[in-house]
């Protein structure tokens, strides 16, 4: 019995201090000055900074933050000057595109699903066809096709479910496609970041 009521009260003498110095003033514990930034920033793979930048040229030039799946934001007036280039954002399943400097369209995309690749880095826009069906996968269609390697990889109009779900290649909401295919050439760049 000594042992047990040692072991008893000990254990009230730790919860009355714990107690005790739960009522004590809360003090905010110091940074080590050499301590690294917390990063609030997306965890990519890959990227040159131009998938975040893209964003916040989206949130400044259309006020929006995010879209929902198969959604998309177009200017209502397109600058004439400068070069068309795509940013792709794998992390988001984010579409945007630029004219000169200036961010002229916003979508959502479906990129490669689990187990398929779409390919990190810069391209350019090799081959373009209004309507083209893949030799790979059972004739599927690709309206607005844009392919962007040897391979097959293409940007081109499909379903948008918000996720990835595709075999490789880069799906646009149908209207978002139509759009993109109209303002790029062949030789066009597209950067994919993710």
């Amino acid at each position: 019995m000594g042992m047990t009521f040692r072991l008893a009260s000990a254990l009230i003498a730790a919860i009355a201090l714990a107690g005790c110095s739960a009522l004590s003033p809360i003090r905010p514990t110091p940074i080590a000055a050499n301590a690294a930034p917390v990063s609030h920033e997306p965890p990519y793979r890959w990227t040159q900074g131009v998938a975040p930048q893209a964003h916040k040229d989206m949130v400044a030039t259309f006020g929006r933050v995010g879209l929902k799946p198969g959604e998309y934001l177009w200017v209502t007036s397109t600058p004439g000057e400068g070069d068309t280039r795509v940013i792709l954002d794998l992390l988001t399943q984010m579409g945007y595109v630029y004219r000169g400097d200036h961010l002229i369209g916003v979508s959502t995309i479906s990129s490669a699903k689990r187990g398929m690749v779409t390919p990190l880095g810069f391209w350019s826009i090799l081959e373009k066809r209004k309507m083209y069906r893949s030799r790979k996968y059972d004739n599927a269609p690709m309206p607005f096709m844009q392919r962007i390697d040897s391979y097959g990889i293409a940007m081109h109009g499909g379903n948008n479910p918000g996720y990835p779900a595709s075999h490789g290649c880069v799906r646009l909401p149908m209207k978002f496609a139509e759009k993109l295919y109209g303002v790029t050439k062949v030789g066009s760049k597209v950067i994919i970041e993710g």
